[in-house]
């Protein structure tokens, strides 16, 4: 009995796949938006912020990670949580960080936790074709945070999954 605990002690612990939240976000120009609206790609969904240093770090490791799934059911998105009144300073730090993508609004602190992000930006996740999610990470996340997850889905789910949470802070 001891030993058939062990071997199962032993073995790697699946990913327990949650369905994302789904709440409305907009773009700056007001257009609605839905991460359901994706399903059938996999996503890569990243919280940030005008005045977060990781965040500064961040996007453009994930803008670069971005551009080399091109041509593959991979999406990137992200949702900046900035306040309204903050709204107008994200065109100008997306161009400081020579970044060029749509960031999505109306997130909070309240929405990071609701994704199980915590309550601190960065946080990005990453959610299958089904819009579960495989793999979060709080805080500034490395490549491999994110390619490892994104390319075991592209590989069929095949070998060790990936971690399903990851703290960088």
């Amino acid at each position: 009995m001891i030993a058939l605990l062990l071997v199962f002690s032993l073995l790697p612990v699946p990913v327990m796949a949650k369905r994302a939240p789904d709440p409305a976000f907009k773009t700056l120009d007001g257009q609605t938006h839905k991460l359901s609206a994706l399903h059938g790609q996999i996503v890569v969904v990243n919280f940030w912020a005008t005045w977060c240093g990781p965040c500064q770090e961040e996007l453009p490791r994930l803008w670069q990670m971005a551009a080399s799934y091109a041509g593959q059911p991979v999406s990137f998105v992200f949702i900046s949580i900035d306040r309204p009144k903050d709204r107008g300073k994200i065109p100008a730090a997306l161009a400081r960080m020579h970044v060029d993508f749509e960031s999505w609004v109306g997130a909070d602190t309240d929405t990071l936790g609701r994704f199980g992000l915590g309550d601190i930006v960065p946080g990005t996740l990453v959610l299958d074709e089904k819009g579960e999610s495989v793999a979060r990470v709080m805080g500034e996340a490395r490549e491999d945070d994110v390619r490892k997850p994104v390319d075991w889905l592209l590989g069929g789910k095949q070998g060790d999954p990936p971690t399903a949470l990851t703290k960088r802070y």
